[in-house]
């Protein structure tokens, strides 16, 4: 697939993705099952990253304005020890910075900055998180 997965990064069974290459996820990172993992438009993940079950990320959509339904393809990128919630949906363009909390359900529409937790749709900030982070997410299921 030439994609580029550090040691102690895990995908668990049910993730898909749109291609091959243009993906990298850095040490202790955990993607959780049944995500949708949109490539097309180059994905990069950090380390000690957790993504919870069920997430989409999307990298493409379609110029709404385009009479050929053009593609358009921009890059998401997720630094380290961020933490994306249940069912969220990060929108191409998207930089989800260090230390940031996506909670679950929330729509990221652009950047999340550093240590901030948003939530809703679209997402707000609606807190802080502390900026002593030490932990890596390794966790396996039984059945993975």
């Amino acid at each position: 697939m030439k994609f580029k997965i550090e040691a102690d990064a895990s995908i668990l069974l049910g993730s898909t993705f749109d291609t091959r290459s243009r993906f990298s996820i850095g040490s202790g990172s955990t993607i959780n099952e049944k995500c949708r993992l949109d490539n097309r438009g180059i994905l990069t993940i950090g380390s000690n990253v957790s993504i919870s079950s069920e997430v989409m990320i999307l990298t493409a959509t379609h110029d709404v304005n385009s009479p050929s339904f053009a593609s358009v393809e921009s890059p998401v990128t997720i630094e380290d020890h961020a933490w994306i919630g249940a069912r969220a949906l990060i929108l191409p363009g998207s930089h989800i910075k260090r230390g940031a909390v996506v909670a679950a359900g929330a729509v990221v529409t652009g950047d999340v900055e550093e240590y901030t937790i948003v939530a809703g749709v679209p997402a707000r900030v609606v807190g802080r998180r502390s900026d002593v982070l030490d932990y890596r997410p390794l966790y396996k299921r039984i059945f993975h």
